[in-house]
C-alpha cells in the first residue's frame, strides 16, 4: 500500500472571514447621511407621483364634466332603448 507522502490538504477559510463591504469602510456619519438623502429622495418621488396622479384625476373630472354638458356627446352615447324609460 502506498502512502500519500507530500500531499497536504488545504484548509477551508473560516466562514467569518468575509470581505469588507463599503458600509464597513465608510464612516458611520457618512452612511447615515447617505441613508437620509435616499429617504428624502424617495419621499420627493412619492410626492411627485401623488401630484401627477391628482392632476390626471382632475383632468379626467374636467373632461367628464365637459362631456356631460355636450348635447351631441350625450345623444350619441345614450341608450336608444326608450321603452325602459316609459312610465
Amino acid at each position: 500500500m502506498a502512502k500519500n507522502k507530500g500531499r497536504h490538504t488545504a484548509q477551508a477559510p473560516a466562514a467569518t472571514d468575509k470581505p469588507a463591504t463599503l458600509k464597513d469602510l465608510l464612516n458611520p456619519a457618512v452612511v447615515e447621511k447617505l441613508k437620509a438623502q435616499a429617504d428624502s429622495m424617495k419621499a420627493d418621488e412619492q410626492q411627485r407621483r401623488e401630484a401627477q396622479r391628482r392632476q390626471e384625476e382632475e383632468a379626467r373630472k374636467a373632461e367628464k364634466k365637459r362631456l356631460e354638458n355636450d348635447f351631441e356627446y350625450l345623444l350619441n352615447n345614450s341608450s336608444s332603448d326608450w321603452k325602459k324609460h316609459k312610465s
